[in-house]
């Protein structure tokens, strides 16, 4: 009887690379579904289809990618292994620690991405947490993003260039091959080379609730592309969006091709193919 052979073991340079294609990455978080209330998730797999050439990969949780399959073949599956949960009240909200490296493993994700959140009242637990991932990272080889927000989601009047400086060089200090996190409010694109040229692992830029605005998503996008970062990791600002491929399809240019906000702009107005 012939037998299938052993799966490959992929290095951590090999993992990375599924995401940081050219050194740069697009990411899709579509992860959203145990956090907060998610109109444009309904249908998860025909998003995944409409979006996927202008995608590297996608953060998910574990039900999701299980089913997700042939959909995603060739893309950096990133495992969830927290529930970052902003429903509930008290000094445990934001946070819970769910899987583990060996899941991810068991899953073929490519890494994992978890919450940080420095300055908050549940800090200590939550960087235990993620320091303890890291290390069983460091057996398995597979890579670990860390979403680093100062004191929590969504907490703008405290995305100050300081506050995210230190989240960024906590989650590098801590042994995150890769960093999340916010671009600083009302910060100039020297603000944020200020704190990307503090990490010396690539910084990757969220883009929080949607903006309902793709001008003022582009430039973001493109000043902190133009500060150093190394790619994005934007959800609702894609999947809410009326044409969640044509948005894709911009960000995917600024970020890949060195298109501008204006050009970008412009490239919504053609169909996509």
């Amino acid at each position: 009887m012939e037998t299938l052979p052993p799966k490959r073991i992929m290095t951590r340079e090999e993992n990375l690379d599924m995401f940081f294609r050219d050194g740069r990455t697009v990411i899709l978080p579509i992860d959203h579904g145990v956090a907060i209330p998610v109109p444009g998730l309904e249908k998860p797999f025909e998003l995944i289809e409409k979006v996927n050439p202008f995608v590297d990969g996608y953060v998910m949780n574990l039900g999701l990618a299980m089913r997700s399959g042939d959909l995603i073949q060739g893309k950096g599956l990133c495992l969830r292994t927290d529930v970052y949960n902003t429903r509930l009240l008290g000094p445990g909200a934001g946070s819970i620690p769910v899987y583990g490296i060996e899941t991810a493993e068991m899953l073929g994700a490519h890494g994992v991405m978890n919450m940080l959140f420095p300055f908050s009242e549940n800090e200590a637990d939550v960087t235990q947490t993620c320091a303890d991932l890291i290390t069983d990272s460091l057996e398995i080889d597979i890579p670990v993003i860390l979403e680093s927000l100062p004191y929590g989601l969504g907490q703008k009047d405290r995305y100050t260039v300081d506050n995210v400086r230190f989240a960024v060089r906590l989650a590098a200090e801590l042994g995150a091959d890769v960093v999340k996190t916010v671009y600083p409010t009302n910060g100039t694109v020297d603000d944020f080379r200020s704190v990307v040229a503090e990490s010396y692992v690539p910084v990757i830029v969220l883009g929080g609730a949607a903006m309902g605005d793709d001008a003022g998503l582009f430039k973001m996008v493109e000043d902190a592309i133009r500060a150093g970062a190394s790619g994005i990791a934007i959800g609702r600002n894609v999947w809410q969006h009326p044409n969640p491929a044509a948005v894709a399809r911009s960000l995917y240019a600024i970020v890949h091709e060195e298109a501008n906000a204006l050009e970008a702009l412009a490239l919504m107005k053609e169909p996509v193919k």
